[in-house]
């Protein structure tokens, strides 16, 4: 099964739109949103997915109240640490900031982490992967990214999504 990991949208509606567009071409089963929606501008894109959606609050989300009553409508939302277990068995421990979940990942398969915005596969001693999709949003790094995760093989691929145009520069005096 594949599922489309992303976090860090950080209201930019236009790369989410280019991850709703890229998660349904490739036809994911399930959507990981790891936190920083930023506000509740961009929940309204959300509901193009063609599949469910499972979302963690980040440390950026300023009206929660108000992503909450819009993610109704989406699918599930919760505060991190969340736990989801796909129809497969794989277990999954979903967080926006990694230190948060640090003691807790032992029954864990695959922890998806996100905040800093660089996206990263790694395993672990025990097997265990650690995934972070990188941002949506491309405000920090213009490098705009998400992941895919194949359940049945546990192979997972960053992609890029389009690239922004160089940032503004301001001059000195």
């Amino acid at each position: 099964m594949k599922i489309g990991i992303m976090s860090d949208i950080h209201d930019n509606v236009d790369n989410l739109r280019h991850a709703i567009n890229l998660f349904n071409a490739l036809e994911c089963k399930l959507i990981l949103f790891l936190g920083d929606f930023a506000s509740p501008l961009v929940v309204p894109s959300m509901r193009k997915f063609h599949c469910p959606v499972v979302a963690c609050f980040g440390d950026n989300d300023g009206n929660q109240t108000g992503i909450a009553g819009g993610m109704k409508i989406v699918g599930t939302l919760g505060y991190s640490p969340m736990c989801h277990q796909t129809r497969d068995g794989l277990r999954i421990l979903m967080t926006h900031q990694l230190d948060d979940v640090r003691d807790c990942i032992d029954e864990a398969d695959i922890v998806l982490f996100a905040h800093t915005h660089r996206p990263s596969v790694v395993k672990d001693r025990n097997g265990r992967l650690f995934i972070n999709p990188g941002e949506v949003g491309g405000w920090m790094f213009r490098k705009p990214t998400v992941a895919i995760l194949e359940t049945t093989t546990r192979e997972v691929e960053i992609l890029n999504l389009p690239p922004m145009p160089p940032g503004v520069v301001i001059p000195e005096p």
